[in-house]
């Protein structure tokens, strides 16, 4: 099985790899579902601050895809996030080519709705890129993307972690601005979503500085594969300016959206075409939809196991003990059990109504819990004789009937000497009250 980080998070499988980290699928032994956990390799500061500023991030957008939680242990680290199984923009590129222009269109408008709750939160997130677009498994219907890795994203404001003169990110979606140490701001991002859109309708990686060059003469004509409509609109992400590019998110989407209605109508139909398949693998040996199928996370190596052999838990999380060695009884004796009647486990009430926990007795000497096969019979400890007979209904059966102990004598005559002796007494009584009576 694998290996238990922090006794709650469970490491399957690896599904990704990045600067930074690892990233694998992993049960949640406390939520119970797979997540995507990212293992931080590095364990210098500068690292380490980087992945605090990252699990620090919570933004709640459909299209974000922020860390929900995280996790020490030892000298690793690692924090969580929803696990995504349709792969990244890279692989359906990969799968499928250039993709129909409306297709792209509806993928842009969801990616420039996370970017905008991004940048609400003065977050630039300074790595936007085809590997860092994630999507759902949605098959043929319609895609969902989810912006990722916010590694070396930043607010506004915030120190910086690298030099002036050093920049951070993927060479090919970098603003010309980033590499003259510019500081990082939205429009930086903005340009990186229209290099990510080239690649999208061209199939292949946009040449940074090719691109530049041809906005020597202003905004040149729209690539070969670019609807003039949407050229309109990437025109102006990829200036090489950032003052004449679009300043907002939000603005961009509502230009997006107007080049859609002026789109060839045969854009819309091979949208269907594209399938979002599932690019993680199936789950290893060990584990199923439902978790780890070894006692569901309770097995040998996990959290809470026992060493062999186990204790025999009961109904109520309690131990049972085993019974006690006794003498036998006698035959016939009050304190011998009924042949074939279990023992009762707890002491009888004349509250015969209300339930009561089982009460075990405090051995001396306790010993380690042993599972016997159900066709073993033991015998079970007498319940403590109560100190009065319970009350019975008439109606009890004959061998239900409880057993009288015989009258015990009190001290005294006995009642045949105690009566002439009373009478007797009265009587001088009444002879001496007489006798006063008739005195001179």
């Amino acid at each position: 099985m694998g290996e238990i980080f922090a006794g709650r998070y469970e490491l399957v499988d690896p599904i990704g790899r990045g600067g930074a980290g690892a990233v694998w699928r992993t049960w949640d032994h406390r939520r119970r579902r797979y997540v995507a956990a990212k293992v931080l390799q590095q364990r210098d500061a500068h690292t380490l601050l980087r992945f605090v500023r990252e699990q620090a991030l919570r933004i709640d957008h459909p299209h974000v895809l922020a860390p929900t939680s995280w996790a020490a242990d030892d000298d690793k680290v690692l924090f969580t996030m929803d696990l995504v199984r349709g792969g990244s923009l890279a692989h359906l590129i990969g799968d499928y080519g250039p993709l129909p222009p409306a297709y792209v269109c509806t993928l842009l408008d969801q990616l420039l709705s996370g970017l905008s709750a991004v940048h609400a939160e003065d977050v630039v997130h300074r790595d936007i890129k085809p590997a860092n677009v994630l999507l759902d498994a949605t098959g043929t219907g319609r895609p969902h993307l989810r912006l990722s890795d916010f590694g070396i994203a930043m607010r506004k404001g915030e120190p910086r972690l690298t030099e002036t003169d050093y920049v951070v990110g993927t060479p090919g979606y970098f603003a010309p601005e980033q590499l003259l140490g510019a500081e990082p701001d939205f429009p930086a991002d903005l340009y990186a979503v229209g290099l990510v859109a080239l690649y999208l309708l061209t199939g292949r990686k946009p040449d940074s500085r090719a691109l530049v060059e041809a906005y020597a003469n202003g905004v040149p004509p729209a690539p070969q594969g670019v609807p003039e409509p949407l050229w309109q609109v990437l025109g102006l992400l990829l200036h090489p300016d950032p003052e004449a590019r679009f300043r907002t998110a939000t603005g961009v989407r509502k230009a997006l959206a107007s080049a859609v209605e002026l789109l060839p109508e045969d854009a819309v139909p091979e949208q269907e075409s594209v399938e979002v398949f599932d690019q993680i693998g199936p789950l290893p040996p060990g584990f199923g939809p439902d978790g780890p199928e070894e006692a569901k996370g309770f097995g040998p190596g996990r959290p809470g196991a026992a060493a062999a052999p186990p204790p025999s838990p009961s109904d109520t999380g309690s131990f049972r003990l085993p019974p006690p060695v006794r003498a036998p009884h006698a035959p016939g004796s009050p304190d011998a059990p009924a042949e074939h009647a279990p023992a009762p486990s707890w002491t009888p009430t004349a509250h015969a109504s209300t339930q009561t926990s089982p009460v075990l007795p405090a051995w001396p000497h306790p010993q380690p819990a042993v599972r016997l096969p159900e066709d073993v019979h033991v015998p079970q400890p007498p319940p403590a004789r109560p100190a009065a007979p319970p009350a019975t209904s008439p109606a009890a059966s004959p061998a239900h009937a409880p057993h009288h102990s015989p009258a015990v004598r009190k001290p005294g005559p006995p009642p045949k000497v105690a009566v002439p002796l009373l009478v007797f007494a009265l009587l001088c009584i009444a002879v001496g009250i007489w006798a006063l009576t008739q005195a001179p």
